[in-house]
């Protein structure tokens, strides 16, 4: 699918909640990937992290719509519709975790053995 343009349930004026998997930052855990929840602001991590966050959010909140907080992209997925959509409306800044951080990340928390630990 192209754009989400009209679709419910989006807030662009909601700030994301920090620059990290809020889940994984409370108990010093990583990720592989960041999403941010199009409606609350939420970050959590993708389904390839070892916690799988941000989908927690979907289910916990009813919030379908999530977009890539991964420098450089501006996807969205939508878990409820199983889509993905290449495009959709500007979210509050920031867009991404900052450009210093990496992925995985966040740094110094990132076992060794982190690829063996990610979901497939």
């Amino acid at each position: 699918m192209t754009g989400i343009e009209g679709i419910k349930g989006i807030d662009p004026g909601a700030a994301p909640s920090g620059t990290g998997c809020a889940e994984c930052d409370a108990v010093g855990g990583w990720w592989f990937h960041l999403r941010r929840c199009a409606r609350c602001g939420h970050v959590g991590c993708c389904d390839s992290s070892p916690a799988q966050h941000a989908t927690g959010h979907w289910k916990a909140t009813g919030h379908p719509l999530v977009q890539s907080f991964e420098p450089g992209e501006a996807w969205f997925w939508d878990y409820a519709a199983d889509a993905l959509y290449e495009s959709g409306p500007r979210l509050a800044p920031p867009d991404a975790h900052p450009a210093d951080q990496p992925a995985p990340g966040p740094a110094g928390r990132v076992p060794p053995d982190w690829p063996s630990r990610l979901h497939r």
